[in-house]
């Protein structure tokens, strides 16, 4: 880690930042050249920190603050170590921080360590999950009073149209997306495909399969963060927001992902389109955590604005072989790629508690030798019978704190402070107009 500064002598300050339970990166601003200590031994916040709300204010009852006195966590570097951040003016690096307790044990309450946990539960097992995610986003004008897209910096024009599979959309974009790619390759986040999408001024950027789950979230939360930033360096915003227009579909994070053994080999390959009988017992058990974990995969309140019928995103507990109105699909191909994509969670969510209950479910699945119900063909939202995930925020939050499911893969410390954190919210949002929420949201998540 210390020789990446020393190669890059340009930068003079850091950021330390830790993902807390909404995805929010905090933490500190240091001198460059007080690098070498935060390397050798952390820095120091308390550990309500990684449980604030989507303001950045205290949960007010919360047993973090007062009753623990707000004590302090210690964050050291993850494995990741120092990158350029280049959507800032002056030369600066990032390092990926989490949390651990004064005796060196991981804190429960940090995402990156519950996914470390599941991970970890693989490893015991001999097996190695692979992930890819697809993060859409929408580049949105929002100096006004109302939102719209962006003119083109090429055309000076807006198309106020969806553009689905258009390259003449991310043509009319060319310079944010060169740049962008090249800020991808610096910080080497592994940035595959992009593609417009079906919402005004949406797009979709691939990240590349990856056998390193915690790496892959760590891609996909550091690349949300470069392009919000680098966005507005550009002159415009970028928004992972669930549902920034009420009339155009809004976005998801789907997540790809199979299982190698020891061997190397895709336990979910049998050979044939249909996969084997582990890869079932995957799906089953995402099926059947999906209810309960729906708080993960829609945490905001605007979330709930996506999830409704017709709209490309699912809303039935189902799945399906290549069927893109299921939440569950299994997508068509070569046999040796056969996987499970998780077409549920929205583009705010946290990566890391959004892989964390995906590995976690599947594994559940596979410990108990779970079957699915059958697949469904057809259209899922015209499926009469079928379970649903929650409609409500307020529904979804009950439900995760049943936890009966989530509690097999998730510590009981982290879903007792999502609860509270979610409560409060639910609270506060309840007092702010639609458009001081789409506000909040726009930037936040």
């Amino acid at each position: 880690m210390k020789d990446w500064l020393r190669k890059h002598p340009q930068v003079r300050t850091i950021r330390v930042a830790a993902a807390d339970l909404n995805g929010q990166a905090r933490g500190k601003r240091i001198p460059a050249r007080f690098a070498d200590k935060v390397v050798k031994d952390g820095t120091r916040f308390p550990f309500s920190v990684l449980n604030l709300d989507i303001w950045g204010e205290d949960i007010d009852d919360s047993p973090l603050v007062f009753e623990q006195g707000d004590a302090d966590g210690i964050l050291r570097p993850t494995e990741r170590g120092f990158m350029p951040m280049p959507w800032l003016e002056a030369p600066t690096a990032l390092l990926p921080i989490w949390m651990f307790r004064e005796n060196g044990q991981p804190y429960e309450g940090d995402p990156r360590h519950a996914l470390r946990a599941v991970v970890d539960r693989y490893k015991a097992r001999g097996l190695t999950p692979v992930c890819a995610m697809e993060l859409e986003f929408f580049l949105i004008d929002d100096s006004g009073k109302t939102l719209q897209v962006p003119p083109s910096p090429r055309s000076g024009k807006r198309r106020k149209a969806a553009e689905t599979l258009s390259i003449r959309a991310l043509d009319a974009f060319d310079t944010f997306f060169t740049d962008l790619y090249d800020a991808c390759e610096a910080m080497d986040i592994p940035a595959d495909t992009s593609t417009s999408e079906t919402g005004l001024g949406q797009f979709e950027v691939n990240l590349m399969h990856c056998d390193d789950a915690l790496r892959a979230a760590d891609d996909a939360w550091l690349f949300k963060m470069l392009v919000k930033g680098l966005a507005r360096r550009h002159g415009f915003a970028a928004s992972f927001m669930a549902k920034p227009y009420p009339e155009y579909s809004g976005s998801g994070l789907h997540t790809h992902f199979s299982v190698l053994d020891e061997k190397g080999d895709n336990v979910f390959d049998s050979g044939g389109p249909k996969g084997t009988a582990m890869m079932r017992h995957a799906v089953a058990g995402c099926l059947a955590a999906m209810h309960d974990a729906t708080l993960i995969f829609a945490p905001h309140a605007n979330s709930y604005d996506r999830l409704v019928p017709g709209k490309h995103a699912p809303t039935a507990i189902s799945w399906g072989y290549e069927n893109r109105t299921s939440a569950i699909r299994i997508p068509a191909g070569n046999p040796a790629a056969r996987r499970i994509e998780h077409r549920v969670a929205g583009g705010d969510v946290n990566p890391y508690l959004m892989l964390a209950a995906i590995l976690g479910s599947a594994l559940s699945g596979i410990e108990d030798q779970a079957e699915p119900a059958p697949p469904i063909t057809g259209n899922a939202y015209a499926v009469e019978g079928l379970p649903h995930i929650p409609e409500s925020w307020e529904a979804a939050i009950d439900a995760f704190e049943q936890r009966d499911v989530l509690s097999r893969f998730l510590p009981k410390e982290l879903i007792r402070n999502y609860v509270l954190t979610k409560r409060q919210e639910l609270h506060y949002l309840a007092e702010l107009s639609p458009e001081e929420q789409v506000e909040l949201y726009l930037d936040s998540v």
